[in-house]
C-alpha cells in the first residue's frame, strides 16, 4: 500500500507533468494538423499517473483540487498547457469530469468511476449542442436510450468516458451522465476547421441508438448549471492558458536571444511589458485556485474572483500575442517558427464562452458591497 501523504502525492504529479510538458512540446508541431491528436501525450499522462491523479485523496487519489491541492492542480494545469495547449485543453476536460464526479456521484459510481480513470479511461465534458438536435434522454428496453448529438466536443474519437449533459423530453432542466463510448467511434472531426487547437480533436459526436444503463445519470436534474461548482471552476482553463502564455513568451525570448537583438531598447521594453502580463496571469490564477476552493469566502463571491481572474489572464495572453508579434514581425507569422503555432493555439483556446456575462456579473457582486476594495475578497471568517 501506498503510504505516501496526498501532499507528497500531489508533488510528485507536478513532477510528472513537468515530464509530460517537455515531451508534448516537442510532438506539438508534428501533430498540428486537422486530424491530429496529442495521443502520446495522453498516453504518457496514463503512464505517469496524471489520469487518476485528480481523484480526491481519501479515495487514493492525489487530491489535486482539494483544497489543500489547489495550488498544486493549478501548476499541473499550466505545465501541460505549456507544453500543448491541446493537450491541456483535453486533460482540463478530465480533470473536470472528476471533479464533477467528486460533487455529485454517488459511493458506487465514484468508485466505479474512478477506477476507469486509473485504468486509463479519457474523461470529458461536452456541454454544448445545437439548438435543435441536443442530446435526449429516454427510458427505454434495458436502459436509457440516448439520441442526439454534442458539439465543439474535445477529444472526440478518443475520450471514453464522456459526462455529458442531456434531457428527458418535457423537462427544462438537463440531467448529467456519464456515457462509455468506444474509441474511434461515433466521432465526426470534419468541421473542426479551426485557425488554432488544431490537435485538440474537436467535433461532434453522435449518441443516437446508444443505451446505457440508469446509474449513468450522476446528481439530479440541473446540477451541472449549479454554483459556484459551474463557473467557479473557470479557473482551470485559464490554468491552461497561462501555460500557454508562457509558452508564447518564452518562444519570443528564445528568438531576441538566437538574432542578437537583446540590446535594442525597444525589443527589451516590449520584453519587460510581456514579463508584466504573464507574471500577472500567473498571480491571478494562483489566487483563483485559493479563492474557489476556500469554503470560508461565500459561492457568489468565489464565483466573481474566478470570472475576474478568467478575463485578466485572456487580457494577458492578447496582450503577450500582441507584443511578440510586434517584436518578432513577420518571421513570426511563417510556418515553422515556433511562435507561429503557439500563437495560433494561444488566440484559439482564449475564445472562452460568455466573457461579457463574467465581467457584468463580477462587477455586480462586488457593487452590491460596500467594503473597501481591500477586504472585497478577504475570507469572510475574519472579523
Amino acid at each position: 500500500m501506498d503510504q505516501r501523504t496526498p501532499l507528497n502525492l500531489a508533488y510528485d504529479a507536478v513532477a510528472a507533468a513537468r515530464q509530460v510538458a517537455a515531451t508534448a512540446a516537442r510532438r506539438a508541431a508534428e501533430q498540428d494538423r486537422d486530424d491530429g491528436f496529442p495521443a502520446e501525450d495522453v498516453a504518457d499522462l496514463v503512464r505517469l499517473g496524471l489520469l487518476g491523479a485528480p481523484i480526491p485523496s481519501e479515495h487514493g487519489g492525489a487530491g489535486l483540487g482539494e483544497e489543500a491541492g489547489a495550488g498544486h492542480l493549478a501548476e499541473v494545469l499550466r505545465l501541460v498547457g505549456s507544453g500543448s495547449l491541446a493537450l491541456g485543453r483535453v486533460y482540463e476536460g478530465h480533470v473536470n469530469a472528476l471533479q464533477l464526479i467528486a460533487q455529485y456521484a454517488d459511493g458506487g459510481q465514484r468508485r466505479r468511476l474512478y477506477a476507469d480513470a486509473r485504468d486509463g479511461h479519457l474523461f470529458g465534458v461536452w456541454n454544448t449542442e445545437p439548438p435543435e438536435g441536443g442530446l435526449t434522454i429516454e427510458d427505454g428496453p434495458g436502459g436509457l436510450a440516448l439520441g442526439g448529438v454534442k458539439t465543439f466536443a474535445s477529444g472526440a474519437g478518443f475520450v471514453t468516458r464522456a459526462l455529458v449533459t442531456g434531457r428527458r423530453r418535457g423537462e427544462a432542466e438537463p440531467l448529467m451522465l456519464v456515457v462509455p463510448l468506444e474509441a474511434g467511434a461515433r466521432a465526426d472531426l470534419s468541421q473542426w476547421r479551426a485557425h488554432g487547437m488544431r490537435a485538440s480533436a474537436t467535433g461532434t459526436v453522435r449518441f443516437d441508438g446508444l443505451i446505457v444503463a440508469a446509474n449513468a445519470v450522476i446528481g439530479g436534474a440541473g446540477d451541472y448549471h449549479r454554483q459556484p461548482v459551474f463557473s467557479g471552476g473557470a479557473w482551470r482553463f485559464a490554468a491552461v492558458q497561462l501555460g500557454g502564455i508562457e509558452a508564447v513568451f518564452d518562444a519570443w525570448r528564445a528568438h531576441l536571444v538566437r538574432l542578437g537583438r537583446g540590446a535594442d531598447p525597444h525589443q527589451l521594453a516590449r520584453l519587460g511589458e510581456g514579463a508584466l502580463a504573464a507574471e500577472g496571469a500567473r498571480l491571478w490564477v494562483t489566487r483563483a485556485a485559493a479563492i474557489a476552493s476556500d469554503a470560508a469566502l461565500s459561492p457568489e463571491r468565489g464565483v466573481a474572483y474566478v470570472n475576474l481572474a478568467r478575463l485578466a489572464v485572456e487580457k494577458a495572453g492578447l496582450d503577450v500575442l500582441q507584443l511578440a508579434q510586434r517584436s518578432v514581425g513577420l518571421q513570426g507569422f511563417l510556418r515553422g517558427h515556433p511562435l507561429e503555432r503557439l500563437s495560433r493555439d494561444l488566440a484559439t483556446y482564449l475564445r472562452q464562452p460568455a466573457p461579457d456575462r463574467a465581467l457584468t456579473t463580477a462587477a455586480a457582486e462586488l457593487l452590491a458591497d460596500a467594503a473597501p476594495a481591500g477586504e472585497l475578497f478577504a475570507r469572510t471568517s475574519l472579523p
